[in-house]
């Protein structure tokens, strides 16, 4: 699944067009690597989203193609969360 795709999908990142700036812009890392929107995320993919003075480490737990809001969380496991 497409990076981009998937923050929306997860609900991490509201809107598409905002998860495909963020990420071309270079804020987002996976595995250690800095990712563009095209990125292919895997499960158990390490990813790193930099929020303007916050950084959020998460594991990608499942691909769903689409989810209710109360099911968006059971995507991922937060694993880290720090302030620059």
């Amino acid at each position: 699944m497409r990076l981009d795709k998937y923050l929306k999908v997860s609900r991490l990142i509201k809107r598409r067009t905002l998860a495909k700036e963020v990420s071309d812009s270079g804020r987002i890392l996976v595995n250690d690597r800095i990712a563009k929107s095209s990125t292919k995320v895997k499960e158990d993919d390490i990813i790193e989203i930099t929020f303007g003075t916050k950084i959020v480490s998460i594991k990608v737990l499942k691909l769903l193609d689409s989810t209710k809001k109360e099911d968006a969380q059971t995507m991922y496991e937060i694993i880290a969360e720090k302030s620059l």
